[in-house]
């Protein structure tokens, strides 16, 4: 494999402070939205299930919210160069992190909307009541529960992706660019 020689003690060639921040931030709560989500549809009508469903609402509102801060801060800080110099793996790493922002916004906004068309209100943190994206209106629920369980899915699919291209620049050719998001290995 080629790859670009990378000197991860200059800054332009590693991610900002604030960026490696907003990505395991969001990793961590994009993995406990689809837990929660995964778990609380079987539960029994019950207050731990309503609960779960507050949670992953709450989670889904702020990982929006972190997205649109996430991609401010990309827009406005160039990324480091692409440490691969195979054009078919840049292209697949570039389609795939595209992919990966436009379910970040795409899953909260299609959930948001299944809670409002659903007759409930999302109230973040139980203090923030959010305005009703849609009317009520059950063919809509009907449209976009699993529109919003596709995307999920999809989503979890696109970060195994993701998490095994990283391993196998680290772990199969060798390369460092797992350091370039705050990872450190020996």
């Amino acid at each position: 494999m080629t790859f670009v020689n990378l000197d991860l003690s200059r800054p332009d060639e590693r991610y900002t402070t604030v960026a490696i921040a907003i990505h395991w931030v969001a990793a961590l709560l994009i993995a406990a939205a689809l837990i929660i989500g995964v778990s609380m549809v079987d539960l029994p009508v019950s207050p731990s299930r309503l609960k779960l469903y507050s949670y992953h609402k709450w989670i889904g509102i702020t990982v929006l919210a972190l997205s649109a801060v996430r991609l401010g801060w990309r827009l406005t800080h160039t990324p480091p160069a692409s440490a691969d110099a195979v054009a078919w793996k840049r292209t697949a790493a570039h389609l795939t992190h595209g992919a990966l922002y436009l379910l970040f916004f795409a899953i909260p906004l299609v959930g948001w909307a299944l809670t409002s068309a659903s007759g409930f209100s999302v109230v973040v943190f139980g203090v923030l009541p959010l305005p009703d994206f849609v009317p009520v209106d059950k063919a809509l629920v009907a449209v976009l529960k699993p529109w919003h369980q596709g995307l999920a899915f999809a989503l979890g699919g696109l970060v195994v992706v993701h998490v095994l291209a990283a391993v196998a620049h680290r772990f199969v050719d060798g390369h460092p660019v797992m350091q370039r998001m705050g990872l450190r290995f020996r």
